[in-house]
């Protein structure tokens, strides 16, 4: 196997991967006050445990969550920071939403009908 072909098996999944998912956007959710373990975070979902749990490691391998050992329990903490990027990405596009938007108000507060 080359190394570029390595690389990519071992590459981490990014933020944008992990938020794809609508689970995983409700698990972030459901994180955001306080922290949770994989049994409870389950009863939350109509799937098995196993299932709640790929999610997980997809939201720790994007750093979005922390897992911390409490005896025989693992619990899972919201990590908000790696959400910044996503942040800094959407913002570039801000500025083509404010154009649509200034150009709806200025054709509204024209009175522009279509004949």
């Amino acid at each position: 196997m080359s190394k570029a072909n390595t690389a990519v098996l071992s590459a981490k999944h990014d933020v944008f991967q992990a938020i794809a998912d609508p689970t995983r956007r409700s698990v972030l959710k459901l994180l955001t006050d306080r922290e949770m373990p994989v049994t409870v975070i389950s009863g939350h979902f109509p799937m098995s445990r196993t299932a709640v749990s790929k999610h997980l490691r997809i939201l720790a391998e994007a750093g979005l969550v922390k897992e911390t050992k409490v005896g025989r329990e693992t619990r899972y903490k919201l990590q908000p920071e790696p959400l910044q990027q996503l942040k800094q990405w959407l913002s570039y596009y801000e500025r083509f939403w404010d154009n649509k938007m200034n150009a709806l108000q200025h054709f509204v507060e024209n009175d522009n009908t279509v004949d």
